[in-house]
């Protein structure tokens, strides 16, 4: 349906036959989790799994069922193999995990939703400040969305003693694209590093080879999410701004976490940040929007002489404290960045302080939980 649109822009009229077919939820998940499996044994790197019960496990452990992370067999099947005993400390690692993506989830995504859905679909009657705001939500929402999903299946795994692969890395606090995909989606991203950017050469076949594979992996990348021009659109814009870091290579530069053992980042580093992000929220336009045409009417407004006026917003109530608990999650996120999770150490010192922050967490959770919103990548 996509390419009947576009040709018959050029003048063509195409009339596809299309299947009407209801997708299972996650499908593009354990596909991939699957296809590696095979893949590995096929390279010769596993050896197949004789013990079917095993097998069934590997392919559908719940937590990460419908979406994600991708797992692969040689880090997930000899947990599924052996023996596990209940384990006090990981159990409560697990239950901390749980609970701040609760927050991300409930608190941050589905009032951020709430939001970026008026906003962009309402995009007409707003001046380009608040288009600003819409993007940033959207922003705000598909991270916490999706990490808070990554984080609830990591720390239910871990109630079961199996540790998952880690999905996310702070990737809003990146100082370059490259850094960026190291940190967000990481099992989408090495999966495709693994199975597709290495076995069409990698970056071994001199610059043009490094361009196209790059190209070809983002690309793909937009296409998995969705057959919409829109995603094709993110993909190709996320390949432009990693292009610097592939010709200049200085794409494995930020390996370590921002201001490493330091409380405040430098003014360099503060700038690289805010580059950084500011470029991935304008792609997510893109992801958001419903079609190409209202992704470019939404661009095109932001740049107006209304850019710098700020407006009422309609059914404000709420907007004070969610953009009050975006600057504290954006705070605990920031102290908790070279941990695995944002909590995993918060208070570790003083037991009284983490108990009340356990506990103010769930209160707000109560409290301040948006309307219920699906999980984004429930769709891909």
């Amino acid at each position: 349906e996509s390419f009947a649109v576009a040709v018959a822009n050029l003048g063509f009229e195409v009339h596809p036959s299309t299947i009407n077919v209801i997708l299972p939820v996650g499908i593009s998940f354990y596909t991939f989790h699957g296809l590696s499996y095979v893949i590995d044994i096929y390279k010769k790197r596993i050896t197949a799994e004789k013990n079917f019960v095993d097998y069934s496990v590997f392919v559908s452990f719940f937590p990460l069922l419908v979406a994600g992370p991708i797992e692969r067999a040689t880090h997930l099947l000899p947990q599924i193999k052996r023996e596990r005993k209940f384990n006090y400390a990981n159990a409560v690692d697990g239950l901390k995990q749980i609970l701040w993506g609760l927050f991300k989830k409930v608190v941050i995504a589905d009032n951020c939703a709430h939001y970026a859905n008026i906003i962009f679909d309402s995009n007409n009657d707003y001046s380009g400040s608040t288009l600003v705001f819409g993007a940033l939500f959207f922003t705000f929402q598909i991270y916490g969305d999706f990490s808070g999903y990554s984080d609830i299946a990591l720390g239910t795994a871990r109630l079961f003693g199996i540790d998952l692969l880690r999905n996310f890395a702070f990737p809003y606090f990146s100082r370059d694209i490259a850094e960026f995909w190291r940190r967000w989606h990481i099992s989408l991203s090495s999966w495709f590093k693994d199975y597709l950017y290495i076995p069409l050469g990698g970056s071994k076949g001199g610059m043009w080879m490094k361009i196209r594979n790059t190209f070809i992996i983002f690309l793909v990348s937009g296409f998995w999410h969705g057959a919409n021009w829109t995603f094709l659109i993110w993909g190709f814009l996320n390949a432009l701004y990693i292009m610097p870091s592939i010709i200049f290579n200085s794409n494995r530069n930020h390996l370590d976490s921002v201001a490493a053992g330091k409380f405040f980042p430098t003014i360099k580093e503060l700038l690289a940040m805010t580059l950084t992000f500011t470029l991935t929220t304008f792609a997510w336009i893109f992801f958001r929007a419903e079609n190409v045409t209202h992704a470019y009417q939404y661009i095109t407004k932001i740049f107006t002489a209304k850019l710098f006026i700020i407006e009422d917003f309609k059914d404000d109530s709420k907007l004070f404290p969610i953009v009050t608990f975006i600057l504290f999650f954006i705070i605990i996120e920031w102290l908790g960045r070279e941990k695995q999770y944002a909590i995993a150490e918060l208070f570790s010192k003083n037991r009284l302080f983490r108990w009340i922050f356990y506990y103010g967490l769930l209160l707000i959770i109560l409290l301040y939980a948006g309307l219920n919103q699906q999980f984004i990548y429930f769709q891909f």
